[in-house]
């Protein structure tokens, strides 16, 4: 290891959620409101036709590119303000949620890797965390390039597994909290609070695309993760969330 990674240990552990390579009804935020208002009539001499009006109903959002495993449920803008039911599993050395309501993971092949999300703010959560939970695992790397958004990130990130650079780390880390930074229909950041097995806590953004009918982790052209995790102190501002 560099004397860069020794005096910096998020850089390293940057590079280990980077380049690790890596139906039931979802949660909806979409409140459907009906209103009639049905006008009088003058029964004993009426002079206009009884009126009636009806309240404008809004357009339930329609999922254009829905889940490609069939995971129902879409939201445009995020309704996940308390920590979600979950179900917790262990992958690799890291426990991995499970959203019993079915925002995912829809796909568990026969060795235990998972994809599929649903089109949610709890699907961009349980894809994220799902993503760093295989990081964990070796035998999940290859696999884990599918999770990757489409570009120059997966394809840089397909080469430093060829190349042998994704070795696991020493440290290892569990996931303590969340917070929603920032969502739309498109795309989404959910910055999880890692819980290190050395007694640190740092903050771990993951950006997500929407694209191939799931939530597909952004890298940058490098395969580098766009935003660089930080030290924290505590779980201000962020809501807890963990399974170990």
């Amino acid at each position: 290891m560099s004397d860069q990674s020794e005096q910096n240990p998020f850089r390293s552990r940057r590079f280990v959620l980077a380049l690790v390579v890596v139906g039931v009804i979802a949660i909806c935020a979409v409140f459907v409101l009906i209103s009639n208002l049905v006008g009088g009539k003058n029964d004993a001499a009426p002079t206009t036709s009884p009126s009636s009006s009806t309240s404008a109903t809004p357009a339930t959002p329609v999922d254009s590119d829905p889940s490609a495993c069939g995971l129902k449920g879409y939201e445009a803008t995020s309704s996940l303000n308390t920590a979600p039911e979950t179900t917790w599993v262990l992958v690799g050395t890291s426990a991995a949620p499970t959203d019993p309501k079915g925002a995912g993971p829809g796909v568990t092949d026969s060795s235990g890797f998972r994809s599929c999300y649903a089109h949610t703010a709890t699907g961009a959560l349980f894809a994220a965390a799902n993503y760093v939970a295989l990081g964990t695992d070796a035998t999940m790397y290859e696999k884990q390039t599918s999770l990757i958004a489409p570009g120059a990130g997966r394809e840089a990130a397909k080469k430093s597994l060829a190349g042998g650079n994704n070795k696991p780390s020493g440290v290892r880390a569990q996931i303590a909290g969340f917070t929603i930074t920032s969502y739309d229909s498109q795309n989404a950041t959910v910055d999880l609070v890692l819980n290190f097995s050395d007694g640190q806590l740092a903050s771990g953004p993951v950006k997500l695309l929407w694209v191939e009918g799931d939530w597909k982790v952004v890298l940058l052209d490098d395969g580098t993760m766009p935003i660089a995790p930080a030290g924290l102190e505590n779980l201000g501002g962020y809501t807890p969330w963990a399974g170990a």
